[in-house]
């Protein structure tokens, strides 16, 4: 009995010696060891997504990508995989695994080499959130203490959760959500048994056994798992064979972008690095949902990349890109050749390079990237005269010869119709949309390819405004009294402005002069010499306070007349926002472009507040239930009138309360109302005469307005716009609107002293010759007039019926006066109500015999 005696007493002494090391070892890293509640509140590091107000994602940002799940969204077999793998009895043990321990005990016994084999998908969790991957006892018993104290702070299924969340599972995938989607593109319920094997099997060699570079030793992982998940049961034998069959088809899947908007994306970027620093903006997981409209947004991109296509090709083809073989082909390089230098070139915005290997009468013979052989024939390639300057272009080729050589490497791209010769533009063009409702940008492009230049003109190019201008210079006028039948003398101005520093003498152009016309035809016509009178009229400093109000701002004003013919330098978005004044009645809504945030847990962090363009106004009387008093009292409303109420137990008399217009609640912000609703209607009025034209052009009274373009091409009634053309053409502008949306095009040269020029030719047949110097309607307006027409497609005109305060009357169209006729001479006009004309036009009296007296000559002096 001694040595029973003996044994036990060593046993004992053993197991005090060994609870004594673990005290030891628990006290020594104490200090060391981190809070681990902390994983209860843990940010999985998450890409920051960029969305469209439909729900499309625009743009990815961060180097992880990881789509967080809840322990439910997982299916049961992956579940089932990730354990038979990495952890079969982690529901049973309580952190760590004694029988994993003993065997990573013995392999270290006998062969001398650590192993990980004990590492409990707990222990993993520490490993991963604390501690380095290092193999060292010190981190090992660490490891072991700390899994212990996560068991105790968190259940079983957080713990999970985590670690499908957490493990790096290769080509940046963070977690078994984001390694569905890299690997498969689905989501993580559509992943058959085979996919759920191949990711579950990827936690300890996500490069070894990665199934993009390598496959082999992918599926034998992968059929390792599978053959853990029959050994413990949870698939069947036919199911196991089924799977190991199963070919890898594992590809990568990039972020799935559906709207290519890198323009309104990085605007959207830059808020919320600002808002929160980098590491928390590419980390947090957070979805910024922008207020774009993808299909306008689509058709926005498009319309701009056809207008500077339209303007490059009317100036001439600037020659190949570069030459890869001498034209008699003493060096031609072959196919593979051929293809291979192309390649050295990446294709963007639809344009792609191409090399010509042989050269017809009339048609050309290219190869492109894909080593595709196609035809460009004379349709496509006639278009290339010879650049000489922006003023001047060659002759009209005659063959295909003239254009190019054997050799040369050029720029094709497909049209819509057919393969053509192409170029890089080298004008510069901005695009952008309002919702005049409330000020939501619905398209935003800030140039033509973000690949070539970052420099977002909407926001940050500040360019002369031209005749863009003078709507805001006549609102003035209707303020101080004008209507649109005020005669405004269309002559010559001799009293220069000493405020200019030299003898400033504006003109019109065309270089004519007509008298004295009406203000709503030296709008629709943009008749300079008009808008600098009608500015003389207001004063040059109530000109500018108008401006002000309208969003310019006050320092970008010059302080002399050139004010009226749009010397201001401003921005695309400033002149998109002004002209929706127009549009919604009289308010300057404050343009918005995030809808709101959300954070990796889909609560919503951030919601915009926009301004509504409306006055809150109480609605007609509503009499509310007389037989339920909770209805009654729910519907208890800011200003309320209540009548008669008389509560006795359940019984409520019937009331009468106002409701406010739920489309303008008092709760929201307000924008300001700048302009009244008759003005803004009276110019807008105007601006579709901009459009639409005036007069009877069958008794040969009918005149155009400078877009009278877009009549032919949007073709709705319910449009209104304003060209715009800078001295020496340097900035061309189109802005126009319906009722439900406002926008504006620029286009021109980023360097400001390069014109836009002139052309004498045409690229398209069409009657109406693109020729003389690029102006507003020729240059901005054609991308205006093909995105609103798609934009608008399949909605109805909106009436604008005149608001409260506006009457008409007919007039005499020479003088402006009352008329008693009924032909072609005479139209109504609208005039907000006392400014109409009280004297009628005599029978004697032309636009000859119309006298200004000497006080309203000064005006215009």
């Amino acid at each position: 009995m001694k040595w029973f005696k003996r044994i036990t007493i060593a046993l004992f002494s053993l197991a005090l010696l060994g609870i004594g090391a673990i005290a030891a070892a628990y006290f020594y890293v104490l200090p060391d060891l981190p809070d681990v509640t902390t994983l209860k509140t843990v940010k999985l590091q998450t890409p920051l997504r960029i969305y469209s107000a439909d729900g499309k994602l625009i743009s990815q940002f961060g180097e992880k990508r990881r789509i967080p799940v809840e322990y439910e969204q997982v299916p049961q077999q992956l579940i089932n995989a990730v354990l038979d793998t990495e952890d079969a009895r982690f529901f049973e043990h309580k952190g760590i695994d004694p029988i994993g321990i003993i065997r990573a005990a013995v392999i270290l016994a006998t062969t001398g080499k650590k192993s990980q084999g004990a590492s409990t998908i707990t222990q993993q969790v520490a490993r991963g959130f604390f501690l380095s991957r290092e193999k060292t006892y010190i981190r090992k018993i660490k490891e072991i203490f700390l899994a212990l104290k996560i068991e105790q702070a968190l259940s079983k299924k957080e713990i999970l959760t985590l670690y499908l969340n957490r493990s790096f599972l290769g080509n940046r995938a963070y977690g078994v959500g984001a390694a569905a989607q890299v690997y498969y593109g689905k989501e993580l319920e559509e992943l058959t048994l085979p996919e759920m094997a191949m990711i579950a099997g990827l936690p300890q060699a996500p490069s070894a056994a990665n199934p993009i570079r390598n496959p082999a030793r992918a599926m034998n992982r992968r059929n390792w798992v599978l053959s853990r998940m029959l050994e413990k049961e949870n698939i069947t034998q036919d199911e196991y064979q089924e799977a190991i069959r199963a070919p890898i088809t594992a590809k990568y899947h990039g972020a799935e972008v559906e709207l290519y908007a890198p323009y309104i994306s990085e605007m959207a970027r830059d808020y919320l690095v600002e808002k929160l620093g980098e590491e928390e903006a590419y980390t947090g997981g957070y979805n910024v949902y922008t207020t774009v409209d993808s299909r306008l947004q689509m058709l926005a991109q498009e319309a701009l990349r056809n207008n500077v296509y339209a303007y490059d090709e009317r100036h001439g083809y600037r020659g190949a890109t570069k030459v890869l073989w001498d034209a008699e082909g003493a060096s031609k390089l072959d196919e593979a050749q051929i293809v291979t230098q192309l390649k050295q070139t990446q294709s963007f915005q639809g344009l792609e390079p191409a090399a010509v290997i042989e050269v017809a009468e009339q048609s050309v013979t290219v190869i492109n990237t894909k080593g595709e052989t196609l035809t460009l024939e004379w349709e496509g390639l006639k278009w290339a005269r010879k650049f000489i300057s922006n003023k001047r272009q060659g002759k009209a080729p005659k063959t295909a010869g003239e254009i190019l050589k054997a050799g040369e490497q050029v720029w094709i791209r497909n049209n819509g119709n057919i393969w053509q010769l192409s170029q890089i533009p080298e004008v510069a063009s901005a695009i952008v949309s309002l919702d005049p409702k409330d000020g939501a940008i619905k398209t935003l492009v800030g140039g033509y390819s973000f690949h070539t230049s970052q420099y977002n003109r909407v926001t940050q190019a500040k360019r002369q405004l031209g005749s863009n201008i003078k709507p805001f210079i006549y609102t003035g006028a209707l303020e101080k009294g004008y209507t649109l039948a005020t005669l405004i003398n269309n002559a010559p101005i001799n009293n220069a402005d000493i405020r200019q520093g030299t003898a400033w003498r504006p003109k019109n152009s065309p270089d004519k002069y007509t008298g004295p016309t009406r203000l709503r035809v030296g709008l629709a016509q943009s008749i300079n010499v008009m808008s600098v009178r009608a500015m003389r009229y207001t004063g040059l400093e109530s000109a500018i306070d108008t401006l002000v109000k309208f969003g310019f701002d006050r320092d970008d004003l010059p302080q002399n007349e050139s004010l009226a013919l749009g010397s201001p330098s401003v921005t695309p978005l400033q002149v998109v926002t002004a002209f929706s004044v127009f549009a919604n009645g009289g308010y300057r809504v404050e343009p918005y472009f995030i809808d709101h945030i959300d954070n990796a847990y889909e609560q919503t962090v951030e919601e915009a507040s926009p301004t509504l363009a409306c006055t809150p106004e109480l609605a007609e009387p509503q009499t509310l239930p007389t037989d339920d008093p909770f209805a009654a009292m729910a519907q208890e409303l800011p200003n309320q009138e209540v009548a008669n109420q008389e509560i006795t137990g359940l019984e409520v008399a019937s009331q009468e309360v106002n409701a406010e217009d739920p489309s303008c609640p008092s709760t929201a912000r307000h924008a300001p109302q700048i302009i009244s609703k008759q003005t803004a209607f009276l110019i807008t009025e105007a601006l579709k005469s901009v459009i639409w034209g005036g007069g009877d052009w069958s008794k040969g009274t009918g005149w155009n307005g400078t877009a009278w373009r877009a009549a032919r091409v949007v073709n709705r009634h319910d449009i209104a716009g304003k060209t715009g053309t800078t001295n020496e053409s340097k900035d061309t502008w189109f802005s126009g609107f319906t009722p439900t949306l406002a926008t504006t095009v620029w286009v021109g040269f980023d360097d400001h002293s390069i014109e836009l020029g002139r052309t004498a030719w045409n690229t398209n047949g069409a009657k109406d010759q693109i020729s003389g110097a690029e102006a507003g309607a020729k240059t901005a307006g054609p991308g205006w007039n093909e995105f609103m027409k798609n934009a608008l497609q399949g909605t109805p005109e909106l009436p604008s019926p005149p608001p409260e305060g506006i009457v008409s009357a007919r007039i005499d169209l020479a003088t402006g006066k009352l008329s008693r006729k009924t032909d072609y001479t005479t139209k109504f006009e609208y005039f907000i109500q006392g400014t109409e004309p009280k004297e009628f036009a005599t029978e004697a009296q032309t636009q000859e015999d119309i006298f200004i007296d000497d006080s309203v000559e000064d005006l215009f002096q």
